[in-house]
């Protein structure tokens, strides 16, 4: 995975844009790269998850920091930061699915089952690929933040909008939708022709 980096360049930019624009500038060049260095890849596999397409998802993370930078806010903690970052990342996600126009999710392809200890391995990552693919973009969000990523319940409703206490409702129904998307998958020609994914 290549991930795409921030120059110097980018912050004076910003910088000039904040002036122009009057918005705060709240991190300085050295707190934004460990926060960067922090997040970036997280944030990067989330998008990428989220939209099918991994270039897509280089274009999205820089949209995101620029955002990001951008707010005008005071973070209460580092946790705060991270929830409002997916937020955005989110929103975005959610902006360039409904300007496209019934294009079908694209797996990530190789590059995520490269590293497959062995053919079965490989075979259910593929699945899980095609699976995902076929959820709606807010279950997908859901499942990803919070297996993929590994953030808390409160994080997850600060990222997709939803009031904390439905996210353990909406993470059972996205779980079952996807169970339920593995088990009608046809089955390959190396697993045998009547058998079903179980």
């Amino acid at each position: 995975m290549t991930l795409p980096h921030v120059t110097i360049s980018d912050i004076d930019r910003l910088r000039a844009d904040a002036d122009t624009a009057d918005v705060a500038f709240e991190m300085d060049e050295e707190t934004f790269r460990a926060f960067y260095d922090r997040t970036s890849r997280s944030v990067w596999t989330y998008l990428a998850r989220l939209s099918g397409d991994a270039q897509c998802a280089d274009d999205l993370l820089q949209e995101t920091y620029y955002r990001f930078l951008r707010v005008r806010t005071r973070w209460d903690s580092e946790a705060h930061r991270r929830s409002y970052l997916f937020r955005i990342a989110t929103n975005l996600v959610r902006d360039r699915h409904r300007r496209a126009v019934a294009s079908p999710t694209v797996p990530l392809g190789d590059r995520d089952v490269a590293g497959a200890a062995d053919a079965a391995t490989a075979e259910r990552r593929a699945d899980l690929d095609r699976a995902m693919g076929k959820l709606r973009p807010r279950d997908r969000a859901l499942l990803w933040l919070a297996y993929g990523v590994g953030q808390p319940h409160t994080e997850i409703a600060s990222a997709l909008g939803v009031k904390t206490g439905s996210v353990k409702l909406l993470l059972f129904r996205a779980r079952r939708k996807l169970a339920g998307l593995l088990t009608a998958l046809p089955r390959s020609s190396s697993r045998g022709p009547d058998r079903d994914l179980r």
